[in-house]
């Protein structure tokens, strides 16, 4: 039976320091009911210079009758990267379309191994999903997010985004990081240019609006459910129209961005029609 012993690794560095201070092997093993050849091996064991304990070595077997070939794990990390980082489920079904019989669960065993999986944070809490409000007026809900761009292959720049459900009133910032408390700050700023104050606000789950955004931005927040992007669907049909009006035609900088955003935020909001909202612009539905 494997030893599972708490004790046992500092009780092995003390039976072999006693040995190096000069008593026998066999009165060692005498004193701590060993077999010799047992304190043997744990001399062998320990470096030269001592050690705390001598720590048992995992049971856990160096291969498996019906082991993966290396061939089959090759080609699992390679479609992991040719799909660009696509779920174990592809890559499973890729698998099957070359004729390799592997199950599904040794895909993701696999992939794990090779750390090609990401964890979720032990960090990362619970989110308590409060009980949507309904939209009167405006500031009833306001929904948060951040588009992503890519600068090279190696950085990113972010966009914060914001817009009022009830008049979609709208606004942006470009900066190269994200983290609470510049999402804080793009809240502050955001309240600074709306006409109308914010009762609730509503985001997703991204590290950016964790817990401690909740705790500190004073303003009630909620978080849209899990895998359900329609939550947000107003602001991610935003952030789509801003990309294609005025993203794309921009080099990924963040001191470009923020140079035309306060020209094309006042066209979104006082000029540019809404079929949403009955072909008005965000600042009619204020009036």
């Amino acid at each position: 039976m494997y030893v599972t012993n708490p004790r046992l690794p500092k009780l092995r560095a003390k039976a072999v320091m006693m040995v190096r201070r000069g008593k026998s092997v066999r009165q060692v093993a005498r004193y701590f009911g060993f077999n010799p050849s047992t304190i043997s091996r744990w001399d062998k064991k320990m470096p030269r210079f001592g050690s705390y304990d001598i720590r048992s070595r995992s049971s856990r077997p160096y291969h498996h009758p019906k082991e993966l070939s290396q061939e089959i794990v090759k080609r699992i990390v390679t479609l992991r990267k040719e799909t660009h980082g696509r779920c174990a489920e592809v890559i499973h079904k890729y698998l099957i379309n070359e004729g390799v019989k592997v199950s599904l669960s040794s895909v993701k065993r696999t992939l794990d191994r090779k750390g090609l999986i990401k964890r979720r944070s032990i960090w990362k809490r619970y989110h308590k999903f409060l009980e949507r409000p309904k939209v009167f007026n405006p500031g009833d809900l306001i929904q948060l997010d951040t588009i992503h761009l890519m600068k090279n292959e190696k950085e990113r720049i972010y966009v914060y985004t914001l817009i009022d459900l009830h008049s979609r009133w709208a606004y942006a910032k470009a900066c190269r990081r994200i983290n609470c408390a510049n999402s804080i700050q793009f809240v502050k700023e955001a309240r600074d240019q709306f006409p109308f104050n914010f009762r609730c606000l509503q985001s997703d789950h991204g590290p950016e609006f964790s817990e401690l955004f909740t705790e500190r931005v004073r303003i009630t927040h909620r978080h849209s459910r899990v895998r359900r992007p329609n939550d947000n669907a107003h602001l991610e049909r935003f952030n789509r129209t801003l990309a294609d009006e005025l993203l794309r035609n921009l080099p990924p900088d963040v001191n470009a961005i923020n140079q035309e955003l306060p020209r094309y935020l006042n066209y979104y909001n006082k000029k540019r029609l809404h079929m949403g909202i009955n072909f008005q612009t965000p600042v009619q539905m204020l009036a």
